[in-house]
């Protein structure tokens, strides 16, 4: 049986602020009067969410009402079949997990009138400050239901394959988002008319393969809640960090929200399990680093393994000893890495996340190794990219010509790019160009050809080993040459371009042992096309080297993608970091503070977890740059100093060790002694 005074005690210790407590939908946790609306079989005469929500908002909390309308009984199904989704022959959809319950359809009668009604029966008995939608509608990839009112909603025949050149299915994919999004529209006002100060919260999905446009998400939503709860396979511990970035990028300074589960995250759905320690705090650090507000999920009210409480707690009381430093802030990185749902939808279509998600998550990897601090910017927002010095669009192929005009703009107001690959080759729905949309802001021009997969090929850099060498190849000192890319894209320059610092070494056969050599001379075809613009410089690899990196893991693919974000930014980044370990490396700015937040990804279960235990790193040595001009070092009692800002003291705000800080040329240089998990440093200025 529900017991709430222990869970009103453990959101006390966890000084938590909101809670959400499961109301309606498929099942109804309180006395509801609207009809077919299903009342818990064991919920008898007592009103378990009511108790909860009264005890939360005696102890001040913000009370959110859960609902999940996906699921449908069988009295509902007999009274409005037409609220039911239908496969393509036709046929009802019965639940996969409880086939006795019916699917029902996300944009018909099912959300628009009966759930509609349950959720003003929630708001006006107890006062909600909002209502959270759970599965209420496919956000991850266009789930296609052929009732009667979809085919009448969107007017003509629904398509039967998703195929990205079929106009049809481009018209479905936009009608089925403005139905969705009217959706949400209908319940925030449905809302506020009962409370103007609640709003409707929907489940938004994990991230970039978000299937609804993540501008109009944003631009819609009061708060957004990523529903990231953890990782398996080889899902990276910094998947939940670019969760954060990716909602960022949609709701700007609004609160978002990362929810982390305390289930181990796998396709079985252990919802009973719980994660280990050192697993929860990395993801869960890692999110709150990048912007979340951490927000623990628990199936069923009767416990039965507290073994994932201490950690929860120990984290949320952190959390609100930090928070000063965790809000009103604004990210300080000069990089802003570019993602393209419209690339993802109309030119990946089927193959998505091979063609552009894992060009995606090579480039973020590099950068990670890279300690390079970035933001991610959605197509749609390019006007953002003012804020960046540098713009890196891995594989962003799909682009529009006013996307391609606004890059253009960018560059010839000083800034840079880094590109890949066929970015810029297609239009916004996926159809290809004769040529590369931004040809002449990268100085080359499409030669008709796709190439690959390259066998046994290799990048030749230009210079002998030892030898002074362009800056893209640093840390290649005793390297002559470097393995290809998988695929390639036929490119020249258009413009007088000095020798290419990496060329083409041709495939040769690899089988048998006795003529693996090679076959044809080297020449001198360009595999990077550098420009130096004065203000700002471009660079465009013909080939997918960072989703060959995310395949393959070479070392020195993510080292060549790093050097060649270093060399188009043509200045410092804001923060530097040097140490042992690999760290996910964020920087925020506040009115009177900067925070600098370093996360420790340096472990055997980094890349196949969950984590086992935190591993202990090594000094970090921290150069943070300052504001202003003229900066030098000054004895000015109070603090470290220079002409612009003044540094009052500097903080760590996990370990809480005491640090020593100095002031050198306009830049504080912190050593921090050590990062188990997580380590904020933050400076106050005066």
């Amino acid at each position: 049986e529900l017991n709430v005074g222990y869970w009103l005690d453990y959101f006390q210790r966890c000084r938590c602020d909101a809670v959400t407590l499961s109301a309606g939908g498929v099942v109804a946790y309180y006395p509801t009067k609207v009809p077919l609306h299903y009342r818990s079989s064991y919920l008898g005469d007592r009103d378990s969410f009511g108790d909860l929500c009264r005890g939360c908002q005696k102890l001040g909390m913000v009370v959110v009402a859960r609902v999940d309308p996906h699921a449908v009984h069988e009295d509902m199904y007999r009274v409005h079949p037409e609220w039911m989704a239908v496969d393509q022959q036709g046929n009802v959809r019965h639940h996969p997990v409880m086939p006795e319950l019916y699917l029902s359809c996300s944009h018909g009668g099912y959300n628009r009138e009966f759930l509609t009604e349950a959720i003003r029966e929630i708001v006006g008995t107890y006062k909600v400050d909002g209502v959270f939608a759970n599965r209420w509608a496919d956000t991850s990839g266009f789930t296609i239901c052929y009732c009667a009112h979809c085919r009448e909603s969107f007017g003509r025949e629904i398509p039967r394959a998703r195929d990205p050149r079929d106009k049809n299915w481009r018209d479905y994919t936009v009608w089925y988002q403005e139905s969705l999004f009217s959706l949400m529209k209908l319940w925030d006002d449905e809302i506020r008319k009962i409370k103007p100060d609640a709003t409707f919260i929907p489940n938004s999905g994990g991230g970039i393969g978000n299937s609804l446009d993540w501008k109009r998400f944003g631009e819609m939503s009061e708060t957004l809640v990523c529903d990231h709860q953890g990782r398996s396979g080889v899902t990276p511990p910094w998947s939940n960090g670019m969760a954060a970035k990716v909602f960022r990028s949609a709701a700007g300074n609004k609160a978002i929200v990362g929810i982390f589960g305390i289930n181990v995250a796998t396709q079985y759905r252990w919802m009973k399990s719980v994660k280990g320690a050192a697993e929860q705090q990395i993801w869960a650090a890692e999110g709150v680093a990048n912007g979340f507000r951490p927000w623990f999920t628990k199936f069923g009210g009767v416990q039965e393994d507290e073994r994932w409480m201490p950690q929860v707690e120990r984290f949320f009381r952190w959390h609100k000893s930090a928070e000063k430093y965790l809000r009103d802030r604004e990210p300080a990185a000069r990089v802003a890495l570019v993602y393209s749902q419209q690339t993802a939808l109309y030119y990946g279509g089927t193959q998505a996340q091979a063609n552009v998600g894992d060009a995606v998550n090579g480039m973020y990897h590099a950068l990670i190794e890279a300690r390079i601090p970035f933001e991610m910017v959605h197509d749609h927002k390019l006007e953002e990219l003012a804020r960046y010095k540098l713009a890196v669009l891995p594989n962003v192929a799909a682009l529009s010509d006013a996307q391609c005009e606004s890059l253009r703009r960018f560059v010839e107001g000083g800034g840079s790019l880094v590109a890949t690959f066929a970015t810029s080759l297609y239009d916004e729905w996926g159809a290809p160009r004769k040529d590369f949309g931004l040809g002449d802001v990268l100085g080359i021009r499409y030669r008709g050809r796709i190439l690959g997969p390259l066998r046994n090929s290799y990048l030749a850099f230009r210079g002998k080993p030892g030898t002074p060498r362009h800056p893209i190849l640093a840390g290649f000192d005793d390297a002559a040459y470097t393995v290809n890319c998988i695929r390639a894209v036929d490119t020249e320059p258009t413009t007088a371009l000095g020798d290419a610092p990496i060329t083409l070494i041709p495939g040769y056969p690899d089988l048998p042992m006795e003529y693996v050599y090679e076959r044809t001379p080297r020449g001198n075809t360009p595999e990077v096309f550098l420009r130096d613009l004065g203000r700002g410089r471009t660079v465009y690899f013909p080939m997918d080297l960072d989703r060959t990196f995310w395949e393959v893991m070479l070392e020195d693919h993510g080292r060549l993608l790093g050097n060649a974000v270093r060399w188009a930014m043509n200045e410092e980044q804001p923060v530097t970091v040097v140490g042992p370990g690999l760290l996910d490396v964020t920087v925020w700015r506040q009115p009177g503070a900067i925070v600098v937040h370093l996360v420790n990804f340096t472990n055997p279960m980094m890349m196949k977890g969950p984590i086992r235990e935190l591993t202990l790193l090594g000094a970090q040595r921290v150069r943070i740059r300052l504001a202003g001009e003229e900066q030098g070092q000054t004895d000015r009692p109070g603090g470290l100093s220079h002409r612009g800002e003044r540094v009052a003291r500097v903080k760590l705000l996990v370990s809480g060790k005491n640090v020593t800080a100095k002031a050198v040329g306009g830049y504080v240089e912190v050593v921090v002694p050590g990062v188990l998990d997580h380590e904020v440093v933050a400076v106050d200025l005066g």
